[in-house]
């Protein structure tokens, strides 16, 4: 494991970013499942927002070249972290990853057949340990061709995007990144916009990892008050702008 961007003899095919932060109970078994996916030349690239528990040390302990650890220095939330790992990050391909999730078994062959033709891929995800998932409808297949319908259930809120089981391509970087700065929360929402508005994302139906549900979990689980929904449609109305004004500028 290297905590310094190392010089690299060939180039880097997947990029996996992911942001940790009092993640030592769980982060362990999603990095083993992730190393299993990837290949000698890939790497997973971990910023830690200044844990403090045992998360980094679980990590150093790994002792696994392909891991690339950031340790902050004080805490900036989930979205300025999976930022960082992504302006760290070197592949062709960048796959986001939550620290408490377990990938599936062929996650990044599917991913990566979706990004062929899509600047964008977006996949369903099970319940690990069984259960029914949240509510919210599962991606499907038709939703390639339905970009205005998908940014409507966006702003509505009935399509199942989470940044957990999200890809995109580096060429799309420059439009996700920087985050615009009064994103708190939904950085895989304003993914999708941009990659709904680009007309280039894919959904994959199959299910690529298992998400865990536990009391520590960032994507809130229960109901919202009237005023954070209301601010949060007014975010997702900014998020579209943006990213509108970004393509075109591209």
């Amino acid at each position: 494991m290297t905590s310094v961007p190392p010089h690299l003899p060939s180039a880097t095919r997947v990029s996996v970013c992911m942001a940790s932060y009092r993640g030592a109970s769980f982060i362990a078994e999603q990095i083993r499942s992730i190393l299993d996916e990837l290949g000698a030349a890939d790497e997973l690239v971990i910023y830690d927002d200044a844990s403090p528990d045992d998360t980094v040390d679980v990590i150093k302990g790994f002792n696994d070249p392909r891991i690339r650890l950031i340790q902050g220095t004080t805490n900036v939330g989930y979205v300025r972290a999976f930022e960082a790992a992504i302006g760290a990050s070197r592949g062709t391909y960048i796959f986001l990853s939550d620290q408490d999730d377990v990938w599936v078994s062929g996650r990044v062959g599917r991913m990566l057949e979706g990004l062929n033709d899509s600047a964008v891929v977006a996949t369903n995800f099970a319940m690990l340990g069984g259960g029914p998932r949240p509510w919210i409808p599962p991606l499907t297949a038709k939703m390639n061709s339905r970009p205005l319908a998908n940014l409507f259930g966006i702003m509505v809120g009935y399509r199942a995007y989470y940044g957990c089981g999200m890809a995109f391509r580096r060429d799309f970087v420059p439009i996700v990144t920087p985050i615009p700065s009064y994103v708190r929360e939904s950085h895989d929402l304003w993914i999708a916009i941009c990659g709904n508005l680009a007309q280039s994302i894919a959904h994959l139906e199959v299910p690529s990892l298992l998400r865990r549900l536990h009391e520590q979990n960032e994507t809130p689980s229960g109901f919202r008050s009237l005023r954070r929904i209301i601010a949060a449609r007014i975010m997702l109305v900014r998020l579209v702008l943006e990213a509108s004004r970004r393509l075109r500028e591209r």
